[in-house]
């Protein structure tokens, strides 16, 4: 099939593009290239995957030197003209839109941002699908919108009204949005609940890159909620292998729904929500200590209040995306911090 990713010079992107060819698929992606993070790391990344960065050209298509069904578009979400010409040209089967604002705490000071991409962004990839029909449309939402929820594991059939944080509004807003268009236009659409991604070639403001990066200069941590933070975090191959078996699985409407009891995570419409995550909630201590045991130094910790917006802690139920892909997440966080310490040190030149 012919498969679009936005923010394929992203951390999620760029894994699932080469996991995309090596199926056979052919990849157009896209991304703006912002610098909420150093762009240095989403050039590198790019270049990865054979696109270099003197050949990249605003809106134009760069075919990738080492993967043959790979090519790149540097192209924004907000940008209309832009994204409806992209599908009108290309006729995709397949949206997988992975490009967003990201950042709970970002969300504080640069609110706008994240209506400009997660929502504006989002609306026009839709109008994109409305207009040049795809077959499946996967999209990623975030584990923000459970918000104030505190029953565990949270679920997908759980109500997720009381975000706390614009980032997860956004997010919130999305499946909204996509379960519009899934009504109104018959877009088969999968909205994915990511939770606390890590792993080589991670972004540069999670916590296991800030804890690594601090420790090798020999500077402190901030050790938010005084260290009683819960995460279920979750290796990115788990993520991107579960991507891949939805990719040609597009959801069908439930003949069982029903409004005098209505499950958020299905409907009438071809629409469905799946928590994608690990299942298995770690403490934040627990995983400092795996980071310290990985670099063999102890680190300096600034005990701190809990930030506006953060929740204390997370916990996917993920047994109907193990239903619908067979697949269930395999990595524990002593394999992925080893892997992304392996990473960190080779990629900035470290020596522990």
């Amino acid at each position: 099939m012919k498969v679009m990713i936005t923010g394929t010079a992203g951390f999620i992107g760029f894994h699932l593009v080469k996991l995309l060819i090596q199926d056979g698929h052919e990849v157009v992606g896209i991304d703006s290239i912002n610098d909420y993070y150093d762009i240095n790391l989403k050039y590198d990344r790019l270049k990865e995957t054979g696109i270099d960065k003197e050949a990249i050209q605003e809106g134009t298509a760069v075919q990738s030197t080492t993967l043959s069904g790979y090519r790149f578009v540097k192209l924004g979400l907000e940008d209309k003209e832009g994204i409806l010409e992209l599908f009108k040209k290309e006729r995709f089967d397949v949206v997988v839109n992975l490009a967003a604002q990201a950042g709970v705490r970002y969300s504080l000071i640069n609110p706008h941002t994240y209506i400009d991409a997660n929502i504006t962004g989002f609306l026009n990839i839709l109008e994109g699908c409305r207009h040049y029909p795809v077959k499946h449309l996967i999209y990623a939402s975030s584990s923000s919108v459970y918000g104030a929820n505190t029953k565990m594991p949270f679920s997908v059939n759980h109500n997720v009204d009381h975000p706390v944080s614009l980032y997860a509004t956004s997010k919130k807003a999305n499946e909204l949005m996509a379960h519009t268009y899934a009504n109104l236009f018959n877009i088969p659409s999968t909205g994915l609940r990511f939770f606390t991604v890590y792993g080589p070639w991670g972004r540069p403001d999670m916590a296991l890159f800030l804890f690594t990066k601090a420790i090798t200069e020999n500077k402190p941590i901030d050790v938010f909620n005084h260290g009683e933070m819960m995460r279920d975090f979750t290796y990115i191959d788990d993520i991107v292998e579960s991507i891949r078996r939805l990719v040609p699985k597009p959801p069908v409407a439930s003949t069982s729904w029903s409004g005098d009891n209505p499950d958020p995570a299905t409907s009438f419409a071809p629409y469905q929500i799946f928590n994608i995550g690990n299942s298995n909630p770690v403490k934040l201590m627990d995983f400092v200590k795996e980071i310290e045991k990985n670099l063999g130094r102890e680190a300096e910790k600034n005990m701190m209040d809990i930030q506006p917006g953060d929740v204390p802690k997370t916990w996917a139920d993920v047994e109907a995306l193990f239903d619908y892909t067979d697949y269930r997440p395999k990595y524990t966080i002593k394999e992925g911090i080893k892997n992304f310490i392996e990473w960190y040190k080779d990629y900035y030149k470290v020596s522990v």
